[in-house]
């Protein structure tokens, strides 16, 4: 990551995102020791075993590639080899980058659902139907549109008006 530092011009080594003020924090070793966060005094073994794992060893002659192909996010450099390895991604970019197969993932740890199907908190749980309900008509609104069904998409339409001026369409 080559963030520069919030507070000067140095290259930033804590990133952090408040959540509540809704933003990143960038900052260097010297203004993140001023605010209080705790700074490795070295590199991150991470990065160092990354250095070392893209180092080719000696005296080995390198093999002929196959035509190149994107393997990895193209923002961090990460893998979905790596994803599977570890359990981590790399950067936010990389939820896009390996959308596809991290669907394939999700469904399978889900038992083939790829949509939240579990329990809810008590006082939210009518909100919830309601935004349920609202989606499954807007999926039946674009079924019967594409399918030139109107008379029953003008119904879906106005089943969908009358929760939007209710205030259910959240």
């Amino acid at each position: 990551m080559n963030t520069k530092c919030d507070k000067c011009d140095r290259p930033a080594e804590v990133h952090e995102i408040d959540v509540e003020a809704g933003r990143d924090i960038h900052l260097c070793r010297e203004h993140a020791i001023e605010a209080g966060f705790q700074v490795p005094q070295s590199a991150p073994v991470t990065e160092l075993l990354t250095q070392f794992a893209t180092m080719p060893p000696p005296n080995e002659k390198p093999t002929p590639r196959r035509a190149e192909r994107p393997t990895g996010c193209a923002k961090c450099g990460s893998t979905f080899a790596r994803f599977r390895k570890t359990g981590l991604l790399g950067c936010p970019d990389c939820y896009e980058a390996f959308a596809r197969q991290l669907e394939t993932v999700v469904v399978r740890s889900q038992n083939g659902a790829n949509a939240h199907v579990g329990r809810v908190p008590d006082r939210s749980s009518e909100l919830v139907d309601l935004q349920a309900l609202r989606r499954s008509l807007i999926e039946e609104l674009d079924r019967a549109v594409a399918s030139e069904q109107y008379e029953r998409a003008a119904n879906l339409r106005d089943r969908l008006n009358t929760l939007t001026a209710d205030g259910a369409g959240g």
